[in-house]
């Protein structure tokens, strides 16, 4: 059974980009009528692919990491991350950048796994693979056990299950290794949660993406989000090319699943509770239909291609993909700030768009935990 599918890339040709809503800034963003495909659920339509691109050459650099105060203007307990990703020579330069905050919750049940280069730690790699770099974002609910466990744990098992040595079809082995690694790390959680007394019912959404090499291999469970901003070559406007599927009860391949399990689907929860339909843990609704079974997407890298946002729906329940894609964009084009500034590094700015983008949500209102990562994509 074939397990890939191909969505197509973005037209070099088209003038309309992708905007849901009207963002108060850069006026020459304009608005896309392209929707999110409906999620799917045979074992066929788990895997999708964006054509591959040809890519140019890029440096790679040393690691470094740097964190900001703890304490905004707005009162959340924030975290700034920034860490390099060593490349060889062909491979595109990666930086990363991790705001989180509170916001109004009691706790922080959000996650996060930044690690710049695993490839050490998955020899003999195949001849083909240069460099291994891993991104996830983890949103806990019902405690922030669930969301630890797989941000410790997640990556450890797709280590131990990439390809290793020559193999005849890399990328089919390494979308297998990412569905394998959910379902052990799912089982493993669950088997420490149900022998606790009483039995922990911690969940957790996923969204991770595994750079090899050029290619981005995205796996995600539940409603966190990874978007990949690119430019139209011919029109040099952006896109928000969405890497991800959002898994909602609501959606009807999901209710399908949930109510031949036996479940329900009440006020867009399932049994009026769960608000995701496959996610880590929750045991309680296992047997109702929630599963851990990752949708996978492929993207290859191209030199349109500007950064990656992973974040949890905490930012998305006050910005729009494309609106945040844009904001990040104005923040790091700010020719203001940088009158004001002096003239800043792409470190300093892209620190400073991940800072603001956080901010931001929380002004307009978003009382969830955010964690918001942007990979940047140097030119």
């Amino acid at each position: 059974m074939d397990l890939f599918e191909d969505l197509p890339e973005p037209s070099q040709s088209s003038e309309t980009e992708v905007l849901k809503r009207e963002p108060v800034l850069p006026e020459n963003l304009q608005r896309s009528s392209s929707t999110d495909s409906a999620a799917l659920i045979s074992t066929s339509e788990l895997f999708s692919d964006l054509p591959e691109a040809a890519t140019s050459t890029r440096n790679g650099g040393k690691g470094e990491k740097r964190k900001a105060p703890p304490e905004q203007e707005n009162g959340s307990k924030e975290l700034v991350e920034k860490k390099v990703c060593k490349g060889a020579a062909g491979i595109f330069h990666l930086k990363s950048y991790v705001a989180e905050r509170q916001g109004e919750r009691e706790d922080m049940q959000d996650a996060h796994t930044i690690l710049n280069d695993i490839t050490k730690d998955c020899q003999p790699l195949p001849a083909t693979i240069t460099r291994l770099s891993y991104f996830a974002v983890f949103d806990g609910h019902g405690g922030c056990r669930a969301s630890r466990f797989a941000a410790q744990n997640l990556h450890q098992n797709i280590i131990k299950k990439l390809p290793r040595g020559e193999v005849s079809n890399v990328e089919k082995l390494v979308k297998r290794c990412l569905v394998d690694a959910f379902k052990q790390t799912d089982e493993v959680f669950l088997k420490q949660a149900s022998s606790q007394k009483p039995a922990w019912k911690d969940g957790s959404t996923a969204t991770c993406v595994l750079v090899v090499d050029n290619t981005l291999y995205i796996a995600n469970l539940g409603d966190s989000r990874a978007i990949l901003c690119r430019y139209n070559e011919e029109s040099q406007k952006p896109t928000a090319l969405i890497l991800s599927r959002e898994h909602n009860p609501t959606q009807y391949e999901e209710r399908m699943r949930i109510q031949k399990a036996g479940g329900n689907v009440r006020d867009g929860r399932v049994l009026g509770v769960l608000e995701v339909s496959r996610s880590f843990g929750d045991g309680q609704y296992k047997r109702c239909g929630v599963i851990c079974t990752p949708d996978i997407k492929r993207c290859q890298l191209t030199h349109n291609d500007r950064f990656i946002l992973l974040a949890c729906d905490g930012l998305f329940k006050a910005f729009a993909p494309e609106e945040a894609v844009v904001f990040i964009l104005s923040c790091v084009e700010d020719e203001k700030m940088q009158a004001r500034e002096g003239k800043l590094s792409a470190d300093a700015r892209y620190e400073g768009a991940c800072n603001r983008l956080a901010n931001e949500a929380v002004r307009r209102g978003s009382a969830d935990n955010i964690t918001v990562l942007v990979v940047h994509i140097e030119q």
